[in-house]
């Protein structure tokens, strides 16, 4: 159980795929321009590295070394195919604002990361914590990246005004390219410091 924990706890904060290892920043900034959207893109990857995860890791036996990436690859794409129908389906607001990434997930390298390095070396337990944990360091992120950038950028947080437009007057940047960027800065900064005041601790 304790290994369990820790890999959800691995993903989450200690290898957190944004701000710990860097990846995945194309989906990081391109669709970050609201909490909603961040939210939306973590949750799709989370249910493609969940399903990934434990089909690699039970067919890990069987796939050929030779042709284990492309069969990945396959089993990703199979995943993403079906989370991009249920949103096109189910939430079509939310998969006409994230658009072309929801295929991209196909060629994260968060998700590819996490089935070459570990799924297919560990058991299906194992592999499923480190997809969720990985999944739910991944929405975190993106979430608080969004949220932040809705917030100045619009005033709002998941479409709730917080701030008057009386009073405040948004900061269109940040719900622009450069804005993902500035903020995703500070969030790397606030992390880096965080980490090491625990380290000190």
């Amino acid at each position: 159980m304790a290994k369990l924990t820790k890999l959800l706890k691995n993903g989450l904060f200690d290898e957190n795929p944004v701000l710990v290892q860097v990846l995945g920043m194309c989906p990081t900034l391109a669709v970050t321009s609201s909490a909603m959207n961040g939210l939306g893109m973590g949750l799709a990857t989370t249910s493609v590295l969940f399903g990934s995860n434990l089909v690699i890791s039970m067919l890990r036996k069987i796939i050929p070394a030779k042709v284990r990436i492309p069969a990945f690859i396959v089993i990703i794409a199979t995943f993403v195919t079906i989370v991009d129908l249920l949103l096109q389906g189910y939430i079509p607001a939310l998969y006409d604002a994230l658009g072309i990434f929801i295929p991209l997930i196909v060629v994260n390298c968060i998700v590819l990361g996490r089935a070459e390095a570990f799924a297919s070396k560990n058991g299906p337990l194992h592999a499923i914590f480190d997809g969720i944990g990985m999944g739910l360091g991944f929405s975190l992120a993106l979430t608080i990246l969004g949220a932040i950038r809705e917030l100045f950028g619009a005033g709002s947080i998941f479409g709730i005004q917080l701030l008057s437009t009386s009073w405040y007057q948004p900061i269109t940047i940040f719900i622009l390219a450069p804005g993902a960027f500035i903020v995703l800065g500070f969030m790397f900064a606030g992390f880096n410091k965080i980490k090491a005041s625990n380290t000190k601790g």
